[in-house]
């Protein structure tokens, strides 16, 4: 393995792993309010075309980093609909809930 697809590799992991703290809060939270839609969606988008350009040139980093972060934001993607019904609690009774919840670990 040369430099390059090391130093490949390793910023792949680092700006992959940079979404996994959210897919992980909002699925202990089950909270997804304060999440776009738009931000996952359209990183997804951009994503599948460096996967595509990836695939094209045969580099294993952009392949590996890019799937993995699809997967992940499609994660989210999945979560912001399946955890709707709670995004419309109100401001409110959302701030009161979750320092019950904290309250309560």
């Amino acid at each position: 393995m040369n430099s390059a697809t090391l130093l490949g590799l390793v910023a792949g992991a680092i700006t992959s792993i940079a979404t996994v703290p959210q897919v992980v809060k909002a699925y202990r939270s089950r909270q997804v309010r304060d999440i776009s839609i738009w931000q996952p969606v359209l990183l997804v988008a951009g994503m599948v075309l460096w996967l595509a350009y990836g695939v094209l040139l045969g580099d294993i980093p952009l392949i590996a980093a890019n799937i993995f972060s699809i997967a992940c934001n499609g994660i989210l993607i999945v979560m912001k609909f399946c955890y709707r019904e709670a995004d419309k609690i109100p401001a409110d009774d959302y701030a009161l809930e979750n320092i019950q919840k904290t309250e309560e670990l």
